[in-house]
């Protein structure tokens, strides 16, 4: 095993343009603004109208390279800079080796100006993977070698998303997965135009009583509205319903757990172990959706096994991205003991993985593990195409 220094640290702006926005057609009152953007009138929160992420290439001093890979659908360049201002200097010089302990120092540069998530956490999570991935490859090992025992050689998935611009679409949408053999289905209310409990019921009536149903509030209520959604939905038997409340909400939470018939679902938006045990502490999930593109996989890793302590099953999230930060969270869902299904973007996976040297794949309902050192995910020359390079 070599002893490796980072010596350069590069950020690239991966852009890919799509014919319908994330989640589905614009709906009512819907527009795309000057920057192409669009505010989602379902729950006042604004999206890109094209696939998007941030990535990095931390090379070390013999040459080994690490990918790494965050959010970077809204403001990309805001990210970029506090990596290439902020971060990469303090990165230059230190050893993958201590990976754990320089996510540490790096979140602790800004702690006491009140940074404690959003672009700056991501910012730390894409140099989290990369340098995990600089370790693994430093010592000619899958990257999962490195997190633990491994549990399963495959994840089991959930379906996410029916981008069609109405219910009748979405149903025949659904029919047809269904008849392609998914199991798992996930809707968007945000773009449920017709009616949240109508939207459920109908999916509930094409799928059958056996096809898992959730429901992804997308934090559009308080608890009040949330608890009446929830008596509404119990009859179709979901697996549970997710994001229910803002972000911010952490009491009212776990007022609406103690409340609601149906299993909460949350953590998409934590960056870290301190934001999860808020909501761990107070009993409010049972199921626990970290994201390795905010948490990095140091923080993904700490939020699992703290969750699994206290008998919160592990549901990991998925969001636009090129699979360099999917390849990372499957490689730790990989040895948390506990995990129900891996969330399956459907819309972006398969032309992400296009961008990619991996064989990392989805088949039979299932995650297939990437092999090989580190990631088992690169960049091709297909990334190259619409990869930017930021300094």
């Amino acid at each position: 095993m070599s002893a490796m220094r980072v010596a350069n640290v590069e950020t690239f702006i991966f852009t890919v343009p799509r014919d319908t926005p994330y989640l589905g057609p614009l709906g009512p009152g819907e527009r795309v603004n000057s920057r192409g953007y669009v505010v989602r009138k379902g729950n006042g929160t604004i999206y890109p109208t094209v696939d998007r992420s941030v990535v990095v290439r931390v090379t070390a001093d013999d040459g080994t390279v690490g990918w790494g890979e965050t959010y970077g659908i809204c403001a990309p360049r805001a990210v970029c800079e506090i990596i290439n201002d902020l971060l990469a200097p303090e990165l230059i010089g230190r050893d993958p080796e201590d990976v754990e302990r320089i996510w540490d120092d790096l979140y602790g540069l800004m702690r006491v100006r009140g940074c404690f998530g959003g672009f700056n956490v991501d910012a730390i999570a894409a140099l989290d993977i990369a340098l995990w991935d600089l370790r693994a490859k430093g010592r000619g090992v899958p990257l999962w070698q490195l997190l633990g025992d491994r549990r399963r050689e495959r994840i089991p998935g959930y379906l996410s998303g029916l981008p069609a611009g109405s219910l009748d679409e979405r149903v025949a949408m659904a029919r047809k997965l269904q008849a392609e053999g998914h199991d798992a289905f996930k809707i968007h209310t945000v773009v449920s135009f017709d009616g949240i409990v109508e939207e459920a019921t109908a999916l509930r009536e094409a799928l059958g009583p056996d096809a898992a149903l959730m429901v992804d509030l997308h934090w559009k209520f308080d608890v009040a509205q949330a608890l009446d959604i929830a008596r509404q939905l119990a009859p179709l038997h979901l697996q549970f319903i997710e994001a229910p409340l803002k972000p911010e909400d952490v009491s009212g939470l776990a007022e609406l757990a103690r409340g609601s018939a149906i299993p909460l679902a949350a953590g998409e938006e934590w960056h870290t172990e301190y934001e999860a045990r808020l909501r761990l502490d107070r009993d409010a999930i049972a199921y626990i959706q970290p994201e390795m593109g905010h948490t990095g996989i140091t923080q993904f890793l700490r939020i699992a096994r703290m969750a699994n302590a206290r008998g919160v099953v592990v549901a990991p999230h998925a969001t636009i991205g090129v699979g360099l930060f999917l390849a990372a969270s499957l490689h730790a869902s990989s040895v948390i003991d506990e995990v129900w299904r891996h969330e399956w973007q459907h819309s972006i996976f398969g032309r992400s993985v296009r961008m990619l040297d991996t064989d990392m794949a989805y088949a039979d309902n299932q995650y297939v593990l990437p092999t090989g050192a580190g990631l088992g995910a690169a960049p091709n020359e297909r990334f190259w195409e619409y990869a930017e390079f930021v300094g």
